[in-house]
């Protein structure tokens, strides 16, 4: 098992300014997005689960990437707060002379699947209870959550499809059970998305009788999804990419036929 190490915590803060604002989901501090054609809570409407990586749900990168998500699926797009208000400072992402500033081992011990599916499973479930569909996006330590609520252990489904990018945790079984539309956006480098578990995925999950959509993106690292360097163009391109293939994906299962 990977441990936490520089793709965990290295890239670049995005310039810009999230439009959406801070709510409560359930006793979740929570970042609500909602684009011109999305709506909140109409028992209609559709809405996306965003589970973020290890920068939480502050980050500036991840916001900007729920508010793009709720303008151009037409969703309500929700990021709780996974880590009980704990935040990895976003200004030591590109300045690796500051990393052993932070508890990095405790973090990932107080902030473990078991620690946290509780919360990831609740928050979904609340979100099923007030629209007619519902998608997760999840990130690095959100991949793993994703694929725990797109389970076949829920009947009915908890979430209607699910859309991961470099995973972080996940596990052979995590993959045997998954029962919903799945896409994955699995970078060449990833110490966590392993070689194994990819050929395990691309393997396996066709054998489900879902939908799956599998992008390899060549030349990237982990993280790329949500931290890459806007101003060198192959990261940029990646990046677009990825969030292109994952607007298309959502949106097809969200307002899809």
């Amino acid at each position: 098992m990977a441990t936490i190490s520089k793709c965990c915590i290295s890239g670049f803060k995005w310039e810009g300014t999230p439009t959406g604002r801070d709510t409560k989901l359930g006793d979740l501090n929570t970042y609500t997005a909602v684009g011109a054609s999305g709506a909140e809570s109409d028992g209609k409407g559709v809405a996306i689960l965003y589970i973020h990586d290890a920068f939480g749900w502050t980050f500036v990168n991840a916001r900007l990437l729920c508010d793009a998500y709720a303008e151009e699926v037409g969703a309500a797009v929700y990021m709780p707060d996974f880590f009980a208000g704990e935040v990895i400072p976003a200004d030591i992402l590109n300045d690796g002379k500051r990393w052993g500033e932070y508890d990095f081992p405790g973090f990932m011990a107080r902030n473990s699947r078991e620690n946290r599916w509780s919360q990831i499973q609740s928050a979904a479930a609340a979100l099923k209870e007030e629209y007619a569909k519902v998608a997760v996006v999840g990130f690095c330590f959100g991949g793993w959550g994703a694929f725990q609520l797109g389970s076949e252990e829920f009947n009915p489904r908890l979430v209607d499809c699910i859309s991961v990018a470099h995973p972080s945790n996940l596990t052979t079984n995590d993959i045997d059970n998954i029962s919903v539309p799945v896409q994955i956006c699995a970078p060449e480098v990833d110490a966590w998305f392993t070689p194994a578990l990819k050929k395990y995925a691309t393997e396996v999950i066709p054998t489900k009788g879902v939908a799956f959509d599998y992008q390899h993106f060549p030349g990237v690292e982990h993280g790329f999804a949500t931290r890459v360097d806007p101003e060198k163009e192959g990261e940029k391109r990646a990046m677009l990419r990825a969030k292109r293939a994952q607007v298309a994906w959502l949106s097809e299962w969200l307002h899809g036929e």
